[in-house]
């Protein structure tokens, strides 16, 4: 008799006697298997694919019950405790269990990151929960949505709304439209116009991956997401690997208070995808996968067009870019949590050696970018390696893009010579906010820390901040003013990382939760504090843990008087 058979009663181990109809766990609801199928069509069941289908049922269900997570699971041949832990892992699902309300239909986010924190975003929260009716709209929370030029900043669905008040965002509920707003940017006619793509297409017929690689060499082109490896060895290592090889663009611009790739990405999105066909071109992949985070609807929409655009225009072959969609989690900004992501789990970063050169997407050697990145590389491959190398400033070779939000008079990014000093950067801005004072600002983002305005001599690049016990990183430039408390915003960015924490390893995991605690005494213990930051940089896993410390080390270095 087989074992599917309806009449077949199925035995506890422990109690073999007593028969049950079904399996353990779950039930099949035939209903919601029937809507998952109907979403999904002709959609190919894999399982890389788990996030993307999980983004169908939450946009089109508004939420993922139980039912349809079950269904989904039978329909990919997954487990249910396997489609679970990877929906509960990510910020942008909201998982519903038998017997629990689903959410309201709108939800409003409001950004609560270190530039809109500064920029009034608590009492707007606050003014906004107590305005709003509960069971009709929800209000929460939610990490840097990449827009701190316009702080502070709120997400309705998947709309954003800048400078945001109470006011501005009832007009928009009142108005109905919660889409994303496409802003205007060039589309592959006008760039194939002033000669896009020319040298991808020389590149293809003749060109000579090693000379590519020299030349950015030689502008000193270096990775952009924060690590700063020199880009064009990366070539090198990935080529040398047998294939079939990948190429994997890092677009979770996570980090607090950067907002460059976005803007570059909202203007001129194909310079980026030239370069990352070049350097797809160059290591000989096979695919490219670009992951994008879910907090820039607006790009993920306009990236989903130009893409067919350039497999109409024969550019690209059909299914060779495949676009993925992140679900909000900041460590995916990790390239091998990022990796994990694209394989459709967890965002848990691995343990190296072996590196993603090696062992990749798929366990396949994988070259991995950050969007800037790849815009250099076709800006270079374009212009030559003096675009970059011929501006030296401060003893610095090179342009950096700098995001620069807080209390500057006009925050945006600003494209300045790679050895600018907070001076230059405050500058470009405008100067400082009317009435402000500077006293402090972050040269990279949280995992950076705070440095006192008298160390505004410091040019702002790679492995000039080292020896003051901090980094560049993503040059996410945040300025605080002699309003602002440096306890307060070293605090905030903790909480940021408590938040983010994966959760992998317990130096992280416990360690930031302490770490808050610790830091909300009205004394902070400085001496366990020290001893906690040492534990946290010495024995996490991965990046987030080991830099989370540097805001705590850095006011007590430089703020004592605070704390």
């Amino acid at each position: 008799m087989a074992l599917d058979h309806k009449d077949v009663p199925w035995t506890s181990g422990r109690s073999g006697n007593k028969g049950r109809a079904h399996t353990k766990g779950r039930p099949l609801d035939e209903q919601a298997w029937a809507e998952v199928r109907d979403l999904l069509g002709d959609r190919p069941r894999r399982r890389d694919l788990l996030i993307e289908h999980l983004h169908l049922l939450q946009d089109h269900f508004r939420h993922l019950s139980a039912p349809h997570l079950r269904a989904l699971a039978e329909e990919m041949r997954l487990s249910m405790a396997e489609v679970w832990e990877v929906a509960s892992f990510y910020a942008h699902f909201d998982l519903v269990k038998e017997g629990e309300a689903p959410p309201p239909d709108l939800t409003i986010r409001v950004c609560d990151s270190l530039s809109c924190e500064l920029a009034g975003s608590e009492a707007l929260y606050e003014a906004l929960e107590a305005g709003m009716d509960p069971s009709k709209v929800r209000v929460l929370r939610a990490p840097c949505m990449g827009r701190c030029d316009t702080a502070p900043v709120v997400e309705l669905g998947h709309r954003h709304i800048h400078q945001a008040t109470p006011e501005k965002i009832d007009a928009v509920i009142a108005g109905g439209d919660f889409r994303p707003v496409t802003p205007e940017y060039e589309d592959l006619l006008s760039y194939r116009g002033r000669g896009g793509y020319d040298k991808l297409t020389e590149l293809r017929e003749s060109g000579n991956w090693e000379q590519v690689q020299d030349m950015l060499l030689e502008a000193g082109l270096r990775g952009l997401g924060g690590a700063g490896f020199p880009s064009g060895k990366k070539w090198g290592f990935v080529r040398s690997e047998e294939g079939p090889r990948y190429l994997a663009v890092n677009g979770d611009e996570g980090e607090p208070g950067t907002f460059k790739d976005r803007v570059h990405l909202e203007r001129e999105p194909h310079i980026f995808l030239e370069g990352m066909l070049i350097a797809a071109w160059a290591v000989e992949a096979d695919k490219c996968f670009i992951y994008m985070r879910d907090e820039y609807p607006a790009i993920l929409k306009l990236l989903r067009k130009e893409i067919a655009a350039l497999e109409e225009a024969g550019i690209a072959p059909a299914g060779y870019i495949d676009l993925r969609r992140g679900a909000g989690a900041y460590i995916c900004g990790e390239e091998s949590a990022m990796i994990e992501s694209i394989e459709g789990k967890r965002g848990i970063p691995r343990l190296r050696p072996p590196y993603v050169a090696q062992v990749g997407i798929f366990d396949r050697p994988t070259l991995v970018h950050n969007v800037e990145t790849l815009h250099w590389v076709a800006m270079i491959c374009r212009e030559g390696p003096e675009v970059m190398n011929a501006t030296v400033h401060n003893e610095r070779t090179g342009l950096r893009n700098y995001s620069v939000s807080g209390r500057v008079a006009t925050p945006g990014v600003y494209l300045l010579p790679a050895g600018s000093t907070i001076t230059d950067v405050i500058a470009a801005a405008g100067g400082m906010a009317e009435g402000h004072v500077f006293k402090a600002y972050q040269p990279g983002g949280p995992s950076s820390g705070l440095l006192p305005a008298h160390m505004d001599h410091v040019p702002l690049d790679f492995d000039t901040l080292q020896p003051h016990g901090t980094f560049i990183g993503s040059a996410a430039v945040v300025v605080l003013s002699d309003q602002d408390s440096a306890r307060d915003a070293a605090l905030n960015m903790l909480r940021f990382f408590e938040s983010e924490s994966c959760g992998q390893c317990t130096p992280c995991r416990v360690g930031c939760e302490k770490a808050v605690k610790l830091m909300q005494a009205e004394t902070w213990d400085r001496e366990l504090l020290t001893d906690l930051c040492q534990v946290m940089t010495d024995a996490s896993i991965c990046g987030l843990g080991q830099a989370a410390p540097n805001p705590i080390k850095l006011v007590i270095q430089h703020f004592s008087e605070e704390v």
